[in-house]
């Protein structure tokens, strides 16, 4: 259970045991459970006691001070541990600054407050509303890092401001219920969704479904321009853009809405609204499990064959793009959602690529800057299962510690726990 240390223990903790030294968590192949290890390190944030993040030394390895709690507290988790002189860290620190190394210190100071936009049906006991689960709330239960969850109401009702990190849950910002209606629509689990989200709508004023996530992406948009900050995977990527991009256009087929869709649909969109993608064409079959030709269909991998490579940044000047990166290997085993990989020719020109798989011109992981905010989108939808479908059982994570692909959501995680530096390219 995620706890905080009481104020005077922590205190009583810090002064009496710690005696000049430091608590290394390497994050290399020689660490036991990587996901937790950023629960620790969260965990320490969380108790007003400052971290630091070293970019790419030994896989992006965390230290802290040393006290016999936090150390008690990475026993109990399973989290792989060093206790160093603080002589030795110091050590660290100079090899690090070295200009011929690529590498770099981040202090982290605060832990941020986590927001994960998901209906509130996911958490009532014996719902079956969503036959699908979540890798973000997945992974930030197992590193046991807290979160609270927000949905329209919440988002419309501007209080996201309250809140550093926002995951965009699975969702389809373009109100068309997933595009499930050719294989699921007598499913009681998605007419339960339907009269859901219709009745939402209505609360709040607005007439179709596609109209209420319309306003929703829209008050998203303005707090990542104010300094929030955006991760979302699988269909919540690029139907949240489609959504920004058909603003005041019907490209809900009869099936969603009740009426046709704008026969000048495609021809009306406006790319300049997007975060992320641009030149795409919508899928004009409504019954189509697909929203348009952002996500990258069909692929030209195999099972066997799928991997994306992530790009290695300079971690001095580029810091940002080198937190979101950090991992114990360089290429990453792909898995499969409703949007699982981003067709490059898409892509604007001013955003990052994280990680891609070259000779299949796709991209899987992309950030970029808006206003004062950032987003990072992740394509598909469970890094340690590859082809998860409707009513497939829950992942455990305890299976899959060390996930290279879980690693890059905790990440971002983390992310907007850093002083931040200007990038410099």
């Amino acid at each position: 259970m995620y706890r905080k240390l009481p104020l005077l223990f922590l205190l009583l903790v810090l002064t009496t045991v710690a005696r000049a030294s430091t608590i290394l968590i390497p994050m290399d192949d020689t660490q036991t459970d990587h996901l937790k290890a950023y629960g620790i390190t969260y965990w320490v944030l969380d108790n007003n006691i400052e971290a630091w993040w070293l970019l790419n030394y030994r896989g992006g390895s965390f230290a802290f001070q040393h006290s016999r709690a936090f150390e008690r507290e990475c026993l109990t988790r399973g989290v792989k541990y060093e206790v160093i002189p603080d002589a030795r860290f110091n050590g660290i620190l100079a090899e690090i600054a070295n200009p011929e190394k690529n590498m770099d210190a981040m202090k982290l100071d605060k832990a941020p407050k986590i927001a994960v936009y998901t209906p509130d049906y996911n958490f009532r006991e014996g719902t079956d509303v969503q036959p699908w689960d979540d890798a973000v709330t997945l992974v930030l239960t197992y590193a046991e890092i807290p979160y609270e969850t927000v949905y329209d109401n919440e988002v419309l009702d501007d209080k996201l401001a309250e809140y550093d990190w926002l995951h965009l849950h699975h969702e389809d910002f373009t109100g068309q219920f997933g595009r499930f209606y050719r294989s699921f629509h007598t499913a009681p689990w998605y007419r339960r969704q339907v009269a859901y989200q219709e009745e939402l709508a209505a609360a709040n004023g607005y007439e179709k479904v596609s109209q209420l996530k319309l306003g929703v992406v829209k008050k998203v948009k303005e707090y990542v321009g104010g300094g929030g900050f955006m991760f979302a995977m699988c269909s919540a990527t690029d139907s949240y853009d489609i959504a920004l991009a058909a603003d005041g256009t019907d490209i809900a087929a009869q099936y969603y809405d009740g009426d046709a869709i704008d026969p000048n649909a495609q021809s009306k969109l406006d790319y300049s609204k997007t975060f992320a993608f641009e030149n795409f064409q919508l899928e004009r079959n409504p019954l189509e499990y697909e929203f348009s030709d952002i996500d990258h269909n069909p692929r030209p991998v195999t099972e066997e064959q799928d991997y994306f490579s992530l790009f290695e940044f300079s971690a001095k000047w580029d810091p940002v793009p080198s937190m979101l990166t950090q991992n114990h290997v360089r290429s990453v085993k792909g898995f499969m959602g409703q949007t699982t990989a981003f067709t490059n020719s898409h892509i604007k020109s001013n955003i990052l690529v994280l990680g891609e798989n070259k000779p299949a011109q796709e991209a899987r992981y992309l950030h970029g800057q808006f206003g004062e905010g950032f987003f990072t989108f992740y394509g598909g939808h469970d890094p340690a299962d590859y082809r998860h479908l409707v009513n497939d059982p829950e992942t455990d994570l305890s299976l899959h510690p060390n996930s290279p692909g879980y690693r890059l959501i905790l990440n971002n995680i983390l992310f907007p726990a850093a002083k931040k530096k200007e990038r410099k390219t």
